[in-house]
């Protein structure tokens, strides 16, 4: 999935309408997930100045990137971190983890050749789903706009619910950039 529908996802099931900071922990767990892609991505891109064909088409693939990708998207890691929410009754890490884990969930059934490795650290095995969010070869053309109708759904349902205005405009933010998302993989394949 898109990295805002993630965070859509998210925060509609593990948000508080009645406690804000449960729902920015639901946001940021929707987003940790991906948060070493955008870093690494952003230094290539904007720092080093190396090419996007060669970001995504080669470092994206790296053992080195692929070694971030494990931890910060492996099942056990996001377990551990509910596991710690439940034992100390946290409230905000356990909406943080949830999402986290709800991502990691979405990843393993939407990416088909770009994957990562889940089950760090038991094995560095990457699951080929047949079902691609963005790959029209793997009905990307099919569950691209699913994926950008039930965020719209979703977030009309959350700006109706949700009464701060700083969440409404956040949660609009990432709806137009998921719509540019989904607009921009049926464009390009």
């Amino acid at each position: 999935m898109n990295t805002p529908a993630h965070l859509i996802f998210g925060a509609a099931l593990f948000g508080n309408r009645r406690r804000p900071v449960i729902t920015a922990a639901a946001l940021a767990g929707g987003f940790a997930p991906d948060l070493s892609l955008y870093v690494l991505a952003a230094v290539s891109l904007y720092v080093l100045q190396i090419p996007p064909s060669r970001v995504f088409g080669e470092l994206y693939f790296s053992d080195a990137w692929q070694s971030v990708f494990a931890i910060d998207n492996s099942f056990f890691v996001w377990l551990l971190i509910l596991f710690v929410a439940v034992r100390w009754r946290s409230g905000a890490l356990r909406a943080f983890a949830s999402a986290g884990l709800l991502h990691l969930s979405f990843d393993l059934l939407f990416h088909h050749d770009d994957g990562r490795p889940h089950f760090w650290p038991v094995t560095d095995w990457v699951f080929e789903s047949p079902l691609s969010y963005w790959d029209p070869a793997h009905y990307g053309n099919i569950i691209g706009p699913i994926e950008g109708l039930t965020s719209a759904a979703l977030v009309i349902w959350m700006v109706s619910a949700f009464r701060g205005t700083g969440i409404r405009l956040t949660l609009i933010l990432l709806l137009a950039l998921e719509f540019y998302s989904v607009r921009q993989w049926l464009v390009m394949f």
